[in-house]
């Protein structure tokens, strides 16, 4: 009897150039996620992070090469409606265009119509009912359903996303910089869901260049500088203050407490 294959990895880069205007932000760019694991991609502002997010999404594309390629679990192409049944992503660009007068509840809704509120040709069912309020209560924020959008805090409104993002049951949620303007009782109320999610099976990806974004459940740590991959390895050989320096172009020392890691 032969062995079951491996399942085909989350996502594959593969010597991936992009331009964003004149700029080239990735230079030949590698990097595998398998299904299931959970990746921090560490860097400084300017070293690609986003556009990695952008390149899932289809908002940028990279210099067409013969060795060149982009797969998600196996596929180079698919159906946008269709790859947010399997990867959940919440980005800064979504949270500004998410805020507008529109409840919580028809925001996390709206992940079913690929828009971000509900129009008069949506037909909601109540399977999507079902599945939204299981997804607000995993991000606790059922109380805000009927709230609007522009009257929650930051970090009300990126548990919504996130809540969002999770509607589809997806396999995997890619997060890039997610606690960004959040403060400090709002990063860790975001984080404790996070780990919760992690714990329970969700894959995160976590875009950022902020180490207390990193949660514990998150061991492999890719490194990202001048539109490569500089390091690449598990926290503890990764999360250290000589190859942060490198990285960051500063002198830094790192410190770990219960799992979460700082710099300065």
């Amino acid at each position: 009897m032969s062995e079951a294959s491996e399942p085909a990895p989350l996502l594959e880069f593969s010597n991936l150039t992009v331009y964003r205007e004149d700029t080239r932000v990735l230079d030949r760019f590698s990097l595998t996620i398998p299904a299931g694991q959970h990746v921090a991609i560490l860097g400084p502002n300017g070293s690609g992070k986003s556009t990695l997010v952008k390149l899932v999404t289809r908002e940028v594309y990279p210099v067409v090469a013969p060795d060149a390629s982009l797969r998600v679990l196996g596929r180079d192409r698919w159906m946008l409606f269709q790859l947010r049944e399997h990867i959940g992503i919440v980005s800064n660009d979504l949270m500004a265009t998410c805020t507008r007068p529109i409840t919580g509840r028809d925001l996390v809704l709206s992940a079913f119509f690929g828009s971000v509120e509900l129009w008069p040709h949506h037909v909601v069912t109540d399977t999507m009912r079902d599945k939204a309020a299981v997804a607000m209560a995993i991000m606790e924020v059922e109380h805000l359903g009927g709230r609007l959008m522009t009257q929650l805090s930051s970090g009300e409104a990126r548990r919504l996303l996130v809540a969002r993002a999770l509607a589809h049951q997806p396999r995997a949620l890619v997060l890039d910089e997610p606690t960004n303007s959040l403060d400090l009782r709002a990063c860790r109320d975001f984080t404790a869901c996070l780990s919760r999610l992690a714990r329970q099976g969700t894959a995160l990806i976590m875009v950022t260049h902020h180490l207390p974004d990193i949660v514990p459940e998150i061991d492999r740590i890719v490194v990202l500088a001048d539109g490569r991959v500089r390091h690449d390895g598990s926290k503890r050989e990764i999360l250290r203050a000589d190859l942060l320096s490198d990285a960051f172009g500063v002198s830094l020392d790192v410190q770990e407490r219960d799992g979460f890691f700082t710099a300065w």
